[in-house]
Formats: C-alpha cells, structure tokens, sequence
C-alpha cells in the first residue's frame, strides 16, 4: 500500500479506524510504502515541538518504507501531469504508488481518480 499524506494524518491523529486498518495491515506484512513527498507534507507541520518532530521522523522511519521521488518516479510523475494536469505533490505520489505496484491509500479520491492504472483504496 502506498500512502497518501491525509492516511498519515488520519494515522497520527489517532483515527480508530485508520490505526486497526494500518495494524492490520502490519500484522499480515503488507508492505506499506511512504513516497518522500509525503513524509516532506506531514514532517511540515509547523506546531510540534521538537521532541515531536524527532518522534514523528523515529515514527516514519520504523513502521514505512520511504519510495524516494528518484528520477524513475519523477518522469511517471512528469507524464501524470502532462495527462492529468494534477498537482505535483499529487502526481509524485501517485507515481510512487504505480512504481511499487501498489494501491494508493488516501482521502483524496478526486484528484486521483485522473490518473489511469492507479488503484484507489479509499479511508
């Protein structure tokens, strides 16, 4: 699974149904993949303290697999957005997510539904 920003958030955030469905995810060893483009959204949250950005990164770092926006992912992304005219942010994830061959996990579903060959799984 590949995740967009907002399933991180709703993750932090404590969201009951989100934390289960991220377990059990975990728990059958789903791969559960972290375009950089998303760490770089959530890590920007401009109201934690320190400790809490330090916490959130340890966070990141041990429960995901980061899929850095490499060249590979940059041109599916450059060729989404030729056809889609979607977002870059959007578009790198949704590259990450055709790049792993993976579902794209989000509550975005307008912006992504553009993109062809992308599976949506929606929370």
């Amino acid at each position: 699974m590949t995740l967009d920003t907002n399933a991180i958030i709703a993750f932090l955030g404590g969201e009951e149904a989100i934390v289960e469905l991220f377990s059990n995810w975990k728990q059958r060893g789903v791969p559960l993949f972290l375009p950089t483009v998303v760490e770089a959204e959530v890590l920007s949250f401009q109201k934690w303290t320190q400790a809490e950005q330090r916490n959130t990164e340890l966070f990141l770092e041990e429960h995901f697999v980061s899929i850095p926006f490499e060249r590979a992912i940059a041109r599916i992304a450059a060729g989404l957005r030729r056809i889609s005219n979607i977002e870059l942010p959007d578009a790198a994830i949704a590259a990450s997510a055709l790049y792993t061959h993976s579902p794209l996990v989000t509550r975005n579903v307008k912006d992504f539904r553009k993109v062809t060959g992308l599976t949506i799984v929606e929370i």
